[in-house]
């Protein structure tokens, strides 16, 4: 069980300040650059997490926005560049692929926010460079999945994965998967600037053992 401090870092970015959010709105997936054996796979992620986190999946699209949560695979980060519209809706794109490049990432998650400071969109790129070709896609779905679902820290996964073995399964970390399950309680706000959120986490884990 992870304890309070350990929560609080979680949700702690590199600059020290402290921002717990959710998912406001019900999550529409899509997924992009993948075979259909693959799309089944991710969209399982989603339908596991959504579960795990009682937060309603839709098949179809949010009314508002459409597909909501964007998941991309490619193989170079140039290619977000011939993507029709993608710039309408992540500004400064070109910009940030020219620092996506020259830094050899091969992941980036963005996220959008309602008014209430929730989350109502995100999108994933992921781009298949040797280690993350090198990873199963039933885990590197389940992941991202995650890493998605709640508004983490930066380096809240740097040093330990989000994943963990039970003997040769590999499934969420149980500690991670409480706090996700803690976090969507409904009598917790879906978004927060105090650190004192991680003893409200803290307690609805407790509450639900």
């Amino acid at each position: 069980m992870l304890d309070p401090s350990e929560i609080e870092a979680l949700f702690t970015r590199a600059d020290g300040s402290f921002l717990f959010a959710r998912w406001g709105r019900p999550i529409a997936p899509v997924v992009i650059g993948v075979d259909d054996a693959t799309l089944a796979t991710v969209k399982g992620a989603f339908e596991a997490v959504a579960t795990l986190a009682d937060q309603p999946l839709l098949t179809e699209t949010d009314p508002e926005l459409g597909a909501n949560c964007m998941v991309f695979f490619f193989r170079d980060w140039d290619e977000l560049r011939e993507l029709p519209d993608l710039d309408r809706l992540i500004p400064d794109l070109g910009p940030l692929l020219d620092r996506l490049v020259a830094a050899q990432a091969n992941q980036y998650r963005i996220f959008r926010f309602d008014k209430a400071g929730a989350i109502k969109a995100a999108f994933v790129f992921l781009r298949m460079d040797e280690a993350l070709s090198s990873v199963p896609a039933e885990d590197l779905a389940l992941a991202q999945v995650a890493q998605t679902v709640l508004l983490w820290s930066d380096t809240a996964f740097a040093d330990r994965s989000v994943l963990g073995r039970a003997g040769e399964t590999v499934l969420l970390r149980p500690d991670i998967a409480a706090l996700i399950r803690a976090a969507y309680d409904p009598v917790l706000p879906a978004m927060d600037q105090d650190p004192a959120m991680a003893l409200r986490l803290s307690a609805r884990m407790q509450a639900a053992q």
